[in-house]
């Protein structure tokens, strides 16, 4: 517990929801200090708010623009005497504005500058920061007023290749392009959709390296230059240019190969003199070349595979780096133990193109193991609705091998149960199984490759009543209507007639 006589940070509004929020708060409650949560009408009675030591209650036309409406978050911080504010991951937490105005409201933001957030925010000009500090980046064409040229230049760089938005981020704005006579049509659907997501139509185009490796680089920083990396992680198993499954450290990649994406990764952080916790990505060929894709300025959703190999807290980290106390550790401290593997479970259907589902949580299983952790923020008797992201929860475990954190993973999938709404929990029971994955043989076209291998069994009917019964028998009112002694027969007794 952090000696909160001498702290200058004594109470945390956590500015979002669910199970970043119930996070955040575990580690505020952990360090002795006050916690804050906001909600909407919708979320009134939800586990994030339950756990907070005070709740303001937002208003707003949706529930996603309460949680996006920064003025009002603000005067929450300061209505109930909150001096910092963690905006937890997706939101306002990627957002220079908001960083801003905490800072001018002489709140403390916990999380990067906002000159930084706004620099790495946008891909082209993170991208010419980063070839500006020898950071290699693929070979690309930034967007002109002269659309003609801009096509011109991208067809020299040879196909295929990748169209983004500038302001881009989670897929949106962004295709793959394998023909000069796609190109036209592709960077006009692009800039159309970046600009009706992030109001910046603004797109480029580079090489796009096929089937390549999506590696990460978790880094700290004191905002003064003293910056250290926590490793790397492998987020390469994607659908929809989304992650699904992520492990730390990365799967089957030469150490020598990994150690120099570490060092570039703290390198570009150094050179920002960057503050608090941050992710720089990168993509790997094939050929063991490796390019910067982007820097999220925000804590990551796979942060506890990091936190499992490391042994750190890095929302404590953040905190503590927020209120001016330096970095945890030194670079040559940071030890890294066993493997990690975090799934995330969605609501959605994986047979059905990844369609989002919704529905009422009728019965909630959770497994438990020392190795394992499940951040979440689920009850059963609430309804998943289509207001928020289907990301559901995370299920994080570590092992000492990548085999046993593989195994452990698979066990703990097949006891999670979630009834009543449909999720992707036995899609990615069946990654964990597919040879290539446990071979570690892993890009970002895993899943696309292995379609047909990854699609479920058909189930007999056996197994069927197998999973009626069981799905039944978990259900407290169906245990005590079917075996429970009426309270007329149980007053007589034991007897026989």
């Amino acid at each position: 517990m952090t000696d909160t006589a001498d702290f200058p940070i004594r109470k945390i509004l956590v500015a979002n929801r669910g199970e970043i929020a119930c996070r955040v708060i575990r580690s505020v409650r952990a360090m002795g200090l006050a916690s804050v949560a906001v909600c909407h009408g919708v979320e009134v009675g939800a586990r994030h708010v339950r756990d907070a030591d005070e709740v303001v209650e937002l208003t707003g036309d949706t529930p996603v623009a309460a949680h996006l409406d920064a003025a009002q978050i603000i005067d929450a911080a300061r209505a109930t005497g909150a001096d910092a504010i963690h905006p937890g991951y997706g939101f306002l937490s990627e957002n220079a504005s908001f960083a801003r105005a905490v800072q001018e409201a002489g709140l403390t933001f916990i999380g990067p500058s906002a000159e930084t957030i706004a620099l790495m925010g946008d891909k082209i000009s993170s991208r010419n920061f980063a070839e500006s500090h020898g950071v290699p980046v693929a070979p690309s064409v930034l967007p002109t007023d002269d659309l003609d040229a801009f096509l011109e230049q991208a067809a020299t760089i040879g196909f295929p290749l990748l169209i983004k938005a500038s302001a881009g981020g989670g897929g949106k704005g962004m295709s793959i392009v394998r023909a000069p006579e796609e190109l036209k049509e592709a960077a006009r659907i692009a800039a159309s959709e970046a600009e009706r997501y992030f109001g910046d139509g603004r797109v480029y185009a580079e090489l796009y390296v096929e089937n390549p490796r999506h590696i990460e680089v978790q880094v700290l920083g004191d905002g003064t230059g003293n910056v250290i990396h926590l490793h790397e992680r492998e987020c390469s198993v994607q659908r929809r240019f989304q992650k699904i499954v992520e492990e730390a450290p990365s799967a089957d990649l030469p150490g020598d190969l990994a150690q120099e994406i570490c060092d570039a990764g703290a390198r570009l952080a150094k050179a920002a003199n960057y503050l608090n916790a941050g992710t720089v990505e990168f993509i790997v060929g094939q050929d063991g070349r490796f390019f910067f894709l982007e820097m999220n300025t925000r804590l990551q959703v796979e942060h506890p595979v990091t936190e499992m190999i490391t042994g750190l807290d890095l929302v404590q980290a953040q905190i503590e780096i927020a209120a001016g106390c330096g970095l945890p550790v030194a670079q040559e401290d940071v030890g890294r133990h066993g493997h990690s593997i975090e799934c995330r479970i969605c609501a959605e259907n994986a047979e059905r193109d990844f369609m989002p589902e919704t529905g009422m949580i009728r019965f909630l299983n959770i497994p438990e193991a020392p190795w394992l952790r499940f951040e979440h923020a689920l009850d059963a008797g609430r309804r998943v609705t289509s207001d928020f992201d289907p990301m559901l929860a995370k299920l994080v475990v570590h092992g000492a091998t990548r085999t046993e954190a593989i195994d452990r993973a698979v066990t703990a999938l097949g006891d999670l149960a979630i009834l009543g709404v449909t999720t992707n929990t036995d899609y990615l029971r069946r990654i964990l199984e597919t040879p290539a994955f446990r071979a570690g043989q892993l890009h970002t076209g895993f899943l696309t490759e292995h379609a047909e291998s990854l699609k479920p069994r058909p189930l007999g009917q056996l197994e069927k009543d197998r999973l009626l019964i069981a799905a039944a028998l978990g259900f407290r009112e169906f245990r005590q209507l079917a075996f429970d002694v009426p309270d007329l027969h149980a007053a007589i007794g034991p007897w026989r007639n």
